[in-house]
């Protein structure tokens, strides 16, 4: 594993923290706001910036002033309104503790709602991919009234209602099956036969 590039003595360095209120105590999410931040900046410096808990770090060789003013600005800019950033499904994964299957389907039966989607190119690929974002003040709200363990019991009695129901529709579709099997046997003589049946009919006793 490579290591890290060391920073001079006397190298140009700046540092910000990123408030809990966007990291919502998740290190996905703050490594998501870190490479938010390097994408805004030139090529040739995103590595210069890095993250360490909720700390951003910049740092750069002295002579590089221009460079590292120009990227400081555009850091702290960045970071005025931080919280309101989407939330990628990966970080909301994290925050909630939940799996991509179950990220899957509340959002498919509209427990989970999206605040719309975000297309990207994956890194070195031609292939763009596209997925749901989410709303931080709603994950923070789901987070705060329990909402995923409740949705979790949700899904536990209704699968639990769906096994029986299918072990009741078998079980009459069985019973249908042999009912129906029953009447189409024909008589050949060797079904047994009430004694007496015609003459309790000639009495009149049916009518």
């Amino acid at each position: 594993m490579p290591k890290k590039k060391d920073i001079l003595p006397h190298a140009l360095k700046a540092t910000w923290t990123v408030p809990s209120e966007a990291t919502l105590g998740s290190s996905v999410r703050a490594r998501g706001i870190l490479l938010e931040m390097r994408a805004r900046l030139p090529k040739a410096v995103r590595k210069s910036l890095d993250i360490d808990g909720r700390v951003l770090t910049l740092g750069m060789p002295e002579g590089e002033t221009n460079d590292f003013e120009h990227a400081s600005a555009i850091v702290t800019k960045a970071l005025d309104g931080i919280e309101d950033l989407p939330v990628i499904p990966r970080e909301i994964q994290d925050i909630l503790s939940m799996t991509a299957t179950e990220r899957h389907r509340w959002l498919a039966d509209g427990r989970l709602p999206s605040a719309g989607t975000r297309t990207v190119r994956l890194q070195g690929r031609a292939r763009k991919i596209t997925f749901h974002v989410f709303e931080p003040r709603v994950v923070v709200d789901l987070l705060d009234r329990g909402a995923i363990d409740e949705w979790r019991v949700e899904d536990a009695e209704a699968r639990a209602e769906n096994r029986r129901r299918a072990a009741w529709n078998t079980k009459q579709a069985r019973l249908l099956k042999k009912s129906t099997e029953a009447r189409k046997e024909p008589d050949d003589g060797t079904r047994p036969k009430l004694e007496g049946w015609e003459e309790f009919g000639r009495d009149g006793l049916l009518r």
